[in-house]
């Protein structure tokens, strides 16, 4: 993969500050000395038409006196220059720049100038009104911050320009380094995405840490961070937790879907770690730079203090960890060493009087120990203890085992003497995080745990699809309706319908024009009855009494009707009563009321919401939410996330919910999301649910008020539309379908009956078995970015082929692979197949599509030459062929 003109950020050979000043105090000043300060061995020009004369500096008067194209400009220039130096880079051939410049906003149109100028030689640009970057491996640093950076592996991403400089200032004292630090500005073009991108496959970041205010592209910071997080911790702080104050919606579930709650869960589904606190975000750095971030869960603990190893234990289940159970062969080393009062378990407890020697035996085998995942090492202050030199001897001890590959995570707290040079410094040595207190320690080391259950959920959580009967055109001729009618919102009967459509169970239900239609329509349906009024101007029907249950008779359902009128009339006369919905009441006595819904949140798009429902929804706050589209297995995770999920289970004589039901509810919402961009906002409350099933007593729907609304979904759903019947040269039809997360097993057994010599053309390895982690990236896929398309043999149930897509961040370059079984060779599957993934390619506007070929892939070679592709010779491999076909625009269609 590659970002676009963005490693100037991180490996520049030469940087132009447009700006550059001998005033001391501006600007322009201090970053050129923080720039000569962190050693750049690179050229650096001080371009100013006033003379600039700086050891390590090369003074220019004007960009146009260059000469060459630096790698990278920093801009450092008043507002209303900017867009102008810009052009003029651009012009020489700079294609990456840092304007640390304010003011440059969409009011005064000076962004949309800059942005203008940038475009048509692929500039780009970082910021404006940003700190700078910090890149300490290639010793550049191109900030107004006070504090240096060292060479590290860990990334720092800020919106914050003031969180940068708190950063910098904390990684001093703890000796942490970065590959790299940005300050991304107001994000008019390279965004928090694009950024992400650059440190997931820059070779020295191993962890990315992020502040965030907002995302701007839901969906390119989506696709970024689920590929980063797959291969390396990534931990986010996001600015403005409290909520301001509840905008005035339609349903529960608009109210219920706060902005923070939708980033934590946009958070979640991205794989990334969120932390709520600037301390935790520190926490998280220094375990991150301490790793491995693959640890498992059980903690041993060593300590001279017995209540800290209790405050330790105490924090474990909020880190999601476990404590260690000490192997009889540990036991009995300690047993050897320790006095006779230690603790003879995990914590194992050194006693108050502890020396180096104690410390020192209980480290090797607690690290020694198979059983032992991770080890936390507590040190309380007494009259007779060294704290240097146990500090000392724990370094030592670590250092030793990880020079034999035992390479487990350590933190220490270092209780009261923790800030010690001496002991600072041996643990900054030794690479130990070091913590104030037993909770903190362990809160950090659940970071690490975190980041490893965040890489599962992307990697290895149960998948499953459930297919959702749907009656599209039923649903479009109900929207088509409320919208000729210039309304937006639908009422009760018209919301189940759209819910009849996607196969949500509804209970029978007629509207009532008029309360003297209210006896008529109870003739259509069984008593006893349930009496609604059906009002735009009254979402909440029953805080106004307009809601009757449990009438026996149509005279009942009238006198109800009538009474609700005279009452409504009275206390609302704004309120339109556009009639009365009549439904058929649903009695059954273990029911539990749930919320199921739908929201819009202006960055991420559709929601689908499900909790605890009823009059007190807002009241009791028992919700989850997750981001569409979301698979069965998705469906169930967000219903065990909710409190009432306990209830569901069953319990004393109240037998478990059909909770599968649910599920399928939450599999249909998002099905209607994905078909339906018209829907906005969505209620069923009551969604009653038991052993028997769900049902939806009350819906209601918000739609926009255009027709040509556009799909605004932050993660791309699975491409159905590009499932294809295909009929081969040899007149052989196959069916061939985008992959779906819940494959595993169908390409695990394809690829059983796939030859050596064709796993090795497909992996250009010796490949003996295709085991989970490469089976995990071909069906576990982000549809922005990759695609693998199967195919079918007649039956739908055996693969017979497979080829994979896959795209670097900006969906201009994409490589593809393809295996066909060799049982199906020569009838013209692979021919048919890699024209389907061509098509959808051009569709995709994807520019140039490659393979990388073994050279005697003589097959392979010659049908994507008779397709258009060119075959070169890989410069670095010259037994590996480039095969490469252009598509132009025109194609690309």
């Amino acid at each position: 993969m590659t970002i676009r003109n963005l490693s100037p950020l991180l490996r520049p050979t030469s940087v132009a500050l447009i700006g550059a000043s001998a005033r001391a105090g501006a600007i322009g000043a201090v970053v050129l000395e923080t720039m000569r300060s962190a050693g750049f061995a690179g050229t650096i020009y001080a371009v100013n038409p006033h003379p600039v004369t700086q050891d390590g500096a090369v003074w220019v008067p004007s960009i146009a006196a260059l000469g060459s194209a630096p790698d990278l400009a920093i801009i450092m220039t008043p507002a209303p220059t900017v867009p102008d130096i810009i052009a003029e880079l651009g012009r020489i051939g700079t294609r990456c720049a840092v304007v640390i410049s304010a003011g440059i906003t969409e009011a005064n149109g000076l962004r949309q100038k800059m942005l203008d100028a940038a475009k048509p030689h692929g500039l780009r640009i970082v910021g404006p009104n940003c700190l700078g970057i910090v890149a300490p491996h290639a010793r550049l640093n191109a900030t107004f911050a006070r504090s240096p950076a060292t060479p590290g592996r860990l990334a720092f991403i800020s919106q914050s320009g003031a969180l940068v400089t708190a950063m910098l200032g904390w990684a001093q004292t703890r000796d942490i380094g970065f590959s790299g630090i940005v300050s991304a500005g107001d994000m008019a073009d390279v965004d928090l995405g694009d950024l992400i991108d650059l440190f997931a496959v820059d070779p020295h970041t191993d962890a990315i840490l992020m502040y965030v205010e907002g995302v701007t592209d839901a969906a390119k910071f989506m696709a970024a961070a689920r590929a980063a997080a797959r291969i390396k911790p990534v931990i986010a702080i996001k600015a403005g937790r409290s909520p301001e104050a509840a905008k005035a919606t339609l349903s529960h579930t608009g109210a219920l879907a706060g902005s923070y709650e939708v980033y934590r869960a946009a958070f979640d589904r991205a794989g990334i770690v969120t932390v709520e606190t600037l301390s935790e975000l520190f926490d998280a750095a220094e375990i991150l730079t301490a790793g491995p971030a693959g640890a498992g869960e059980r903690l041993g603990i060593v300590t001279n203090g017995g209540g800290a190893g209790i405050l330790a234990v105490d924090a474990l289940p909020d880190a999601g960890a476990s404590l260690a159970t000490l192997s009889s062969e540990t036991i009995a080393t300690l047993d050897g060493a320790l006095p006779e009062g230690w603790s003879r378990s995990n914590p194992v407890d050194v006693i108050g009087d502890a020396g180096p020697e104690r410390y020192r035996v209980a480290v090797k085998a607690l690290l020694a120990d198979p059983a032992v995942d991770a080890l936390l090492i507590m040190n309380c202050p007494t009259a007779q203890n060294d704290a240097a030199a146990i500090a000392a001897v724990i370094a030592d001890e670590v250092a030793g085992a990880r020079a034999k590959a035992i390479d487990k995570p350590v933190l220490v707290s270092w209780l009261g003497d923790m800030n010690t040079k001496p002991v600072r410094d041996a643990m900054n040595r030794a690479r130990i995080p070091a913590y104030a207190t037993p909770d903190d320690a362990v809160r950090g080391f659940g970071y690490l745990l975190a980041a490893a259950r965040a890489r599962h959920a992307l990697t290895d959580a149960p998948a499953a699809t459930r297919e959702t009967t749907v009656d599209i055109a039923a649903a479009r001729h109900v929207i088509a309706e409320v919208r000729g009618a210039k309304r937006t919102v639908l009422n009760e009967v018209e919301a189940k319908a759209l819910l009849d459509a996607f196969g949500i169970p509804t209970v029978p239900t007629r509207l009532a024009r008029s309360v003297g239609e209210v006896g008529e329509m109870c003739g259509f349906l069984t008593p006893p009855f349930a009496v609604k009024v059906v009002s735009p101007e009254l979402s909440h029907k029953s805080d106004v009494g307009g809601v009757a249950l449990d009438l026996h008779d149509r005279k009942a359902a009238e006198a109800a009707a009538a009474a609700m009128e005279t009452r409504i009339t009275r206390e609302h006369p704004e309120a339109w009563i556009e009639g009365y919905s009549v439904q058929e009441m649903v009695v059954r006595p273990h029911a539990h009321e749930l919320i199921a819904g739908i929201a819009t949140d202006p960055t991420f798009g559709p929601l689908v919401m499900v909790g605890a429902g009823g009059t007190g929804v807002q009241i009791i706050d028992d919700t989850a939410l997750d981001l569409v589209p979301i698979d069965h297995a998705q469906a169930h995770a967000l219903i065990g996330r909710t409190r009432i999920s306990k209830l569901l289970a069953g319990y004393r004589n109240v037998p478990a919910a059909d909770t599968d039901a649910v599920a399928g509810v939450l599999d249909a919402l998002s099905a209607l999301c994905v078909a339906l961009p018209d829907v906005i906002e969505l209620d069923i409350n009551p969604l009653i649910v038991d052993q028997h099933g769900v049902i939806a007593l009350d819906a209601r729907v918000r739609i926009t008020a255009s027709a040509d609304t556009q799909p605004h979904l932050a993660i791309a759903p699975t491409p159905l539309h590009w499932a294809a019947e295909l009929e081969t040269r040899s007149g052989l039809h196959i069916f061939v379908r985008p992959v779906r997360a819940d494959d595993e097993a169908l390409l695990a057994e394809f690829f059983e009956h796939v030859t050596p010599e064709d796993l090795r053309f497909r992996f250009l390895s010796s490949v003996d078995h295709v085991g989970h982690d490469r089976l995990a990236m071909m069906t576990r896929v982000d549809y922005r970015r990759t695609i693998s398309f199967l195919a079918f043999d007649q039956t739908r149930t055996s693969v017979i082929a497979t080829a994979m897509l896959a795209t670097d961040p900006d969906r201009t370059h994409a490589e593809v692979a393809l295996v066909t079984r060799a049982d199906m060779k020569g009838r013209g599957v692979s021919w048919s197949l890699f024209a389907h993934v061509l098509r959808y390619a051009r569709a995709e506007r994807i520019g140039t599509v490659e393979a990388i070929e073994c050279a005697d892939h003589e097959a392979a070679i010659r049908m994507e030459r008779e397709m258009g592709f060119v075959a070169e010779a890989d410069a670095d491999d010259p037994s590996m062929r480039i095969v490469r076909r252009l598509f132009s625009m025109e194609e690309a269609v």
